[in-house]
């Protein structure tokens, strides 16, 4: 069956037909123009019977429904600023490393004998050395100090190509990166190599997320992160010896967020999030706040990470 063409009115009339509260219809009306009607999908899940009935539950109205927009759309800022600081962060320690040991110029640092040399990656290895020289081919006319080191040196050093490249390519030039390499940079970070590994993906993931305001609240990621000593220490529910919370979720990369953030910009991030929690908390009537919290993967005592 085709999706046909709603005005504002028949969209109200949708809405109020599975018994959901409109006070300002007017007010209503404005929103839905300006956000469009898709935008209560991600978020009257919370807000109705069930999965099969697709009815409001009682007393659920849309300034409940556009406070949690509201809200996912803070927090996805809070989360996004944050991302970009470890993006930039492992650009430049993985330029910084790979510079210092391989040399400045493309044509030393993009050797393929620089990378793994496992038989098995080195289609990938081949690929993503592509990948690199073109981004840099397409990208690099486009930026003033990419076009500064091409037309005065001739060349553009690693810490310069790395603006160019997206998150998603520095994280798998880390995965094809020598086993050494790789344990290097993630010593600057303070974990293990493996770990590192595993969170790059996920990182990236959720910054093309929040970068095309997709919705984060309840984003599960593909991969989840091995258990910490955060999960144990706030002591997170388990169901047959997995933990509830943190593995796959926003929590979880909180989790990442705590182990790669200066201190100060984690806990600093902590109170931001804290503060837009208690801000829906306070437009709630119908569903509570916890339940908002266990889509998102957050513990009731998430505060507590930034202590530990």
């Amino acid at each position: 069956m085709n999706k046909t063409f709603k005005t504002l009115d028949e969209q109200i009339s949708i809405l109020q037909s599975k018994g959901l509260i409109i006070n300002n219809i007017p007010e209503a009306k404005e929103i839905l123009l300006r956000e469009n009607y898709f935008f209560l999908n991600g978020y009257r899940l919370l807000f109705m019977i069930s999965e099969s009935d697709k009815s409001f539950i009682p007393n659920a109205d849309f300034d409940e429904v556009y406070a949690m927009f509201h809200f996912d759309r803070h927090i996805r800022n809070i989360i996004f600023k944050n991302l970009l600081i470890i993006e930039n962060n492992i650009k430049s320690i993985m330029a910084y490393n790979l510079s210092m040991r391989y040399g400045y110029k493309e044509k030393d640092y993009l050797e393929a004998k620089n990378f793994t040399n496992d038989r098995k990656r080195k289609k990938q290895v081949d690929d993503l050395l592509r990948k690199m020289k073109r981004q840099i081919r397409i990208n690099g006319g486009q930026h003033q100090a990419t076009m500064h080191y091409m037309n005065k040196y001739g060349y553009i050093p690693l810490w310069i190509v790395v603006k160019i490249l997206s998150f998603g390519i520095v994280g798998e030039l880390y995965s094809i990166l020598k086993y050494e390499d790789q344990k290097a940079i993630a010593s600057d970070f303070n974990i293990e190599r493996d770990d590192l590994i595993i969170y790059l993906p996920i990182l990236a993931n959720f910054r093309n997320l929040c970068a095309h305001e997709d919705i984060l609240y309840s984003h599960k990621a593909q991969r989840d992160i091995e258990n910490t000593k955060y999960h144990q220490e706030l002591k997170i529910p388990k169901i047959n010896e997995e933990y509830i919370y943190g593995k796959n979720d926003l929590f979880a990369l909180v989790i990442i967020l705590k182990q790669m953030l200066r201190k100060k910009d984690f806990n600093l991030m902590i109170n931001e999030l804290k503060y837009e929690i208690k801000v829906l908390e306070e437009k709630l009537h119908s569903i509570s706040i916890e339940k908002v919290l266990n889509e998102m993967g957050f513990p009731l005592n998430y505060e507590r990470i930034v202590d530990l």
